[in-house]
């Protein structure tokens, strides 16, 4: 069985709406191709903030992070039970952990790190 549209033109409709489609995507192509000159300059519409990640440093079993000010540090085992919570005061802050050897997981804010303690 055979279905026919009920429009005699249908094939020549379904062309032109192609071509139309392809043009669409063109235009859409050459706008997102605009040299930056041409741009409006949106540099005076909201400066930009950069907030520092906090890093964390850890050799052996002292740990030292910075650009934390105010955040806390959680410890986890491999687990993902929590093992301590410390609070980071100032910008720059070490604690030397009294941990058991294993794998660990340490996050602040959002960054996590895993290290290992030997």
């Amino acid at each position: 069985m055979v279905v026919t549209p009920k429009c005699p033109n249908f094939a020549a409709t379904k062309t032109v709406i192609m071509k139309k489609y392809i043009l669409l995507l063109i235009a859409i192509a050459a706008l997102c191709n605009t040299p930056t000159w041409a741009m409006a300059d949106t540099s005076t519409d909201i400066p930009e903030v950069e907030e520092q990640q906090p890093v964390i440093n850890v050799v052996g079993s002292r740990v030292h992070v910075s650009h934390a000010s105010g955040q806390t540090l959680e410890i986890f085992d491999v687990a993902g039970v929590c093992v301590a919570t410390l609070r980071i005061d100032t910008e720059d802050k070490t604690f030397n952990l009294n941990l058991t050897k294993g794998c660990y997981i340490l996050k602040v804010g959002k960054v996590v790190r895993k290290i290992s303690i030997r």
